[in-house]
């Protein structure tokens, strides 16, 4: 079937971040955009109105997401990442009623949320807080389900960059160095005089725009590359990540300021891969996965060859994510062992460069930093956070001793349209429980 060129565009772009510019849509809320209710694919076979494809676009229109978020690897082909055979490792209970009612001010307004109405503004999947290490809240809705793996989007840098900063910490990966001392495969692209530390901190210097509104920018070529798109007949471009990024070319200094590329997010995991001599999803399960105590197996989106995808491609089970953030939590010991040494947790904790990140202009994250794919609020809690667009998060809170892992299919994928609503409900709930604990 061939996929529509105007829908091709206006896909892509929607897909990787943000819809295309124009007046803003209006899209059904949470109630009425539920993937259960609604009856996607469900029966045997679905009828024909309720089947979600991907060669169709189906698989990424609004309220279908809702659906495929949680049932990716339905859709796209991955690479498991066992949990191993140890024990889960056990994250007591001791649930909390009275934070639904905690009450915030949405960013920049005057309008006050509380808690709970928040979940259903940001079309949550799922969410799950664990305060002192133990779960205070854990909620579902639509297609999420404690034991169903759910696409992290970007929130999959943050599982890169704790591996690289581990290879930084036991000598075998230099952040001085440069990315074509390790793959000289770039060398005479954009990324090979770039350091290792500049591709972390997503401060190179590259012809590379992921401007989502604009169907001029990068972002479709490189969704067809990596196969987060179908390839339309007679495609000949790259295929597969590695292909596509030898073709990223230079712009500007490397090191003068931070631009947010998923490109760099993928040559960190090539990066991680080579100085390791273990493939990513392999690494990930050797040294982080196996080692938590996981509820379940993840996965990684992988392209046509087989290579996970760095910049976005994790699943897992949102009790698990909460596993990994409290691990970062507790300098890197949990599950009775040190899963990440403290060097690098103490490494990826000291944030990055503030005014490189205010260059880029982000409107909701004044004052915050960007290092090692890890995002810093700078705030007085020292929060910090893995990010995923449509709302995928884990926001850590070393002050109150709190980690929240939520998934979400906020119809806007941008996470500027999440963030009003989302960070000062985390910062609440932080100062709520700092004040309030049990």
């Amino acid at each position: 079937m061939r996929v529509n060129s105007s829908w091709r565009v206006l896909g892509v772009l929607a897909l990787l971040g943000a819809p295309a510019a124009g007046a803003a849509p209006t899209f059904p809320d949470a109630t009425a955009s539920d993937p259960v209710a609604l009856g996607w694919m469900t029966g045997s076979p679905p009828p024909a109105d309720k089947q979600i494809r991907l060669e169709d676009g189906s698989y990424y229109r609004f309220p279908q997401l809702r659906w495929t978020f949680s049932h990716w690897r339905e859709i796209f082909p991955t690479a498991d990442i066992p949990r191993g055979t140890g024990p889960v490792a056990v994250l007591p209970r001791a649930e909390r009623r009275d934070i639904d009612a905690i009450r915030f001010t949405v960013l920049d307004t005057s309008q006050e949320m509380t808690w709970r109405e928040s979940l259903a503004a940001n079309y949550t999947d799922g969410i799950v807080v664990l305060h002192r290490g133990r779960i205070v809240y854990e909620r579902y809705f639509g297609a999420g389900a404690a034991e169903r793996p759910h696409i992290a989007f970007s929130a999959t840098k943050s599982y890169i960059g704790t591996m690289a900063a581990t290879l930084i910490a036991s000598g075998k990966l230099d952040p001085k160095a440069h990315v074509a001392t390790y793959i000289p495969e770039l060398k005479d692209g954009g990324f090979g005089d770039a350091t290792v530390a500049q591709v972390l901190d997503m401060t190179t210097g590259i012809k590379f725009s992921e401007i989502y509104g604009d169907p001029n920018s990068d972002v479709p070529g490189y969704a067809r590359a990596v196969g987060m798109f179908p390839r339309p007949a007679g495609y000949s471009g790259p295929v597969g990540v590695y292909a596509y990024l030898a073709t990223v070319p230079k712009q500007g200094e490397h090191g003068a300021a931070f631009t947010y590329r998923s490109v760099n997010s993928d040559v960190a995991g090539w990066l991680v891969a080579r100085a390791s001599g273990v493939p990513l999803d392999r690494l990930l399960e050797e040294t982080i996965w196996s080692r938590l105590g996981a509820e379940g197996d993840a996965d990684m989106q992988v392209d046509a060859n087989g290579t996970p995808l760095a910049a976005g491609g994790f699943n897992a089970r949102l009790r698990d994510m909460a596993r990994f953030g409290e691990m970062l939590r507790l300098n890197g010991r949990f599950n009775g062992q040190q899963v990440v040494p403290a060097a690098a947790v103490a490494e990826i904790r000291r944030g990055g460069d503030r005014e490189a990140f205010a260059k880029a202009g982000y409107k909701t994250l004044p004052g915050w930093s960007y290092h090692d794919q890890w995002w810093f609020s700078n705030n007085a809690h020292g929060a910090f956070m893995a990010r995923g667009v449509h709302g995928q998060a884990i926001y850590i809170d070393p002050k109150a001793e709190m980690v929240i892992a939520r998934f979400a299919s906020h119809p806007m994928a941008a996470n500027a349209n999440l963030d009003p609503t989302s960070l000062p409900a985390y910062a609440a709930l932080g100062d709520y429980l700092l004040a309030h604990p049990r």
